[in-house]
């Protein structure tokens, strides 16, 4: 890997942890994103995939490492892919068959996928809809969490269903104005698609 390598990897990181502490933590998007982040139990990850079979690769990387890591060490893996995946529709599919492969690695009922994405767009809403910016980050990327923690939180969190509802009221109330105030997006121009 190269010095120009080293520094793009650490600028697509930055982005994203700007994005989390602005907008997710910040507009409280994720009341569960905080604590894991004030502890650095947020791992970020860069994949350089450009196609399909590169970003399985990567994931299943990942995710074997972030089973190795005490989840107080590492709770969750934000695998950010600035090369690539620029069209969310193809998005959507990669993110059908990394769930697929979840099951073929032996880790149905380990981990989780979301997906977020700088073009999100919820079923049944317009491109503009401000609603699509609860899961618009500064570059396409798969979050990788644990099951154990995600059923941890549900608990602590005993109105998980009403997140939704409030995440779609705070974006309303925020406006586009608002979001392009906050400065969490990243100039993502890729022109790869799987």
């Amino acid at each position: 890997m190269t010095w120009a390598a080293d520094d793009a990897d650490a600028l697509v990181k930055h982005d994203t942890r700007k994005w989390l502490q602005r907008a997710v933590i910040g507009l409280n998007l994720c009341p569960f994103a905080k604590s894991v982040e004030v502890k650095g139990q947020v791992h970020y990850g860069v994949s350089h995939a450009v196609g399909f079979r590169d970003l399985l690769h990567d994931l299943k990387t990942e995710l074997h490492d972030l089973q190795a890591v005490d989840p107080a060490q590492r709770d969750t893996t934000l695998l950010i892919l600035p090369n690539g995946f620029a069209d969310f529709l193809e998005f959507n599919a990669l993110l059908r068959e990394a769930d697929r492969m979840l099951g073929k690695w032996g880790y149905d009922g380990v981990f989780q996928i979301a997906s977020l994405h700088p073009g999100y767009q919820f079923a049944g809403t317009e491109a503009d809809d401000i609603t699509n910016y609860t899961n618009r980050s500064p570059y396409p990327t798969l979050h990788l969490l644990r099951e154990a923690s995600i059923d941890r939180a549900v608990k602590a969190f005993p109105h998980a269903e009403a997140i939704y509802e409030t995440n779609m009221h705070t974006m309303r109330q925020l406006g586009l104005q608002g979001w392009e105030k906050l400065g969490v997006c990243a100039n993502f121009k890729s022109t790869n698609s799987l």
